[in-house]
Order: structure tokens, then C-alpha cells, then sequence
């Protein structure tokens, strides 16, 4: 009876790691927000890292996170450091392209708690008195993001932190206005 279950067991284990390994090499988490303001009082939000504890969703998880600045105030080459509890972990990002009121690319490192380079972006295009602001990350998916990605919704708990980010951007820049 015990190598019927052990061998159950085993074949559930290979099922699982099949099915991982067969999982998309890539990713993408898309979220978009529409604020009623125009493109030049939004952008500088994003493009000045100085400026994301305001609404990034990660300041909230974990407010006594340390945060270091190098290279520029904003735009290509600006680039924040960052080191906080397990909920937001250790990495940095570098603006890598900024086009004034119009789109925002990021490399993103990872180091803890799981090490991964991944690309973010933003968008901004008008659309009458409002701007929708696009946010996107993508990136690889080594085998354990894939099995990872079999244990939670990634899409959802990730894409859940950008519509909260999009949220207080959208009424910071509202009440401002």
C-alpha cells in the first residue's frame, strides 16, 4: 500500500513539472487607468523616482523601506534603489527611455525575495479631457516563475498592486488640478 502512494505521489510531482515547464517563456501584466488631467501634469509622477513613494502601491507595503537615488533626478539614467520587508524585497529600478508625456521604459532588478530582471513601461495617450496611462511589465519566465505562476495568479496579485497604483496616481493628480 505505501509504494502505491509513494508512486502516486511521484507521478503527481512529474505531472506538476510537466505541466510547469510547458507554461509561456514570457509574461505580461498590463493595467490602465484614465485620469482627468493631461499628459504633462501626469508624467512627471512617474518620471521623477523621487516622486513614487506619493502612490507607488509598494511605499504603502512596507513604508519604512530604505530607498537611494542615483544618476539623474528624472528621466534616462535616474535610478532608486530600494530595500524593504519581505512584501516588497530588494531591487532597483533605471528609467532606460523617457519620452516627455508620451511613454516611460524601466529596467527593473529584482534580488529578493526571487532574483529576475523584468521590463516596466507606461504609456500615456489622450483621449478628450483624460489620459490613459498604460502600465505594463514584462519579462522572462525561468521554471520557477512558471511554477510559481501554477501557485498563484501572478497576473492578478501583481495586476491588483498596479490598478492600486494607478488609483492614487489618478487622485493625487486630480486633487492637485
Amino acid at each position: 500500500m505505501l509504494n502505491i502512494i509513494l508512486i502516486l505521489i511521484a507521478l503527481a510531482v512529474i505531472v506538476f513539472l510537466v505541466i510547469a515547464a510547458r507554461q509561456p517563456d514570457n509574461f505580461r501584466i498590463t493595467r490602465t487607468g484614465s485620469i482627468s488631467a493631461p499628459a504633462s501634469a501626469i508624467f512627471p509622477h512617474v518620471n521623477d523616482l523621487h516622486l513614487w513613494d506619493a502612490w507607488s502601491p509598494w511605499a504603502k507595503l512596507d513604508p519604512l523601506a530604505k530607498n537611494s537615488f542615483n544618476g539623474p533626478s528624472e528621466g534616462v539614467g535616474a535610478n532608486m534603489s530600494w530595500a524593504g520587508n519581505n512584501k516588497v524585497g530588494v531591487g532597483s529600478m533605471t528609467i532606460t527611455e523617457s519620452r516627455p508625456n508620451d511613454f516611460i521604459q524601466f529596467r527593473l532588478e529584482f534580488l529578493k525575495p526571487m532574483k529576475a530582471t523584468n521590463t516596466a513601461e507606461f504609456t500615456f495617450t489622450p483621449e478628450g479631457d483624460q489620459t490613459a496611462v498604460n502600465w505594463t511589465m514584462t519579462g522572462i519566465n525561468n521554471f520557477m516563475g512558471k511554477v510559481m505562476g501554477l501557485i498563484m495568479n501572478c497576473d492578478k496579485m501583481v495586476g491588483g498592486q498596479f490598478e492600486q497604483g494607478l488609483g492614487a496616481l489618478k487622485a493625487m493628480v486630480e486633487a492637485s488640478r
